[in-house]
């Protein structure tokens, strides 16, 4: 199975203890379902509302892969001073 880099920032990175892995899978969602067996529901419930991009390219759960690429799963940011 391709292996990829799985970077993790803000929310994500706490969620899964680490800022970056190896996984392997033949498709993004295949490494991402990977990667909450590893880490649990907390960074299930991240992942739900992130964004996850394939080489520096949004991407959807079913791009497959070659191996040697980067995921990156982005949360929404928060923060500000509102109003």
């Amino acid at each position: 199975m391709p292996a990829v880099t799985v970077r993790y920032f803000a929310s994500a990175r706490e969620a899964a203890g680490t800022g970056s892995e190896t996984l392997s899978g033949e498709t993004v969602g295949a490494v991402l379902d990977v990667a909450v067996d590893r880490h649990g529901p907390a960074l299930a419930e991240v992942l739900g509302a992130s964004r996850v991009w394939l080489d520096g390219h949004p991407t959807e759960r079913s791009a497959f892969l070659a191996g040697g690429e980067e995921v990156a799963v982005l949360p929404p940011v928060s923060g500000g001073s509102g109003g």
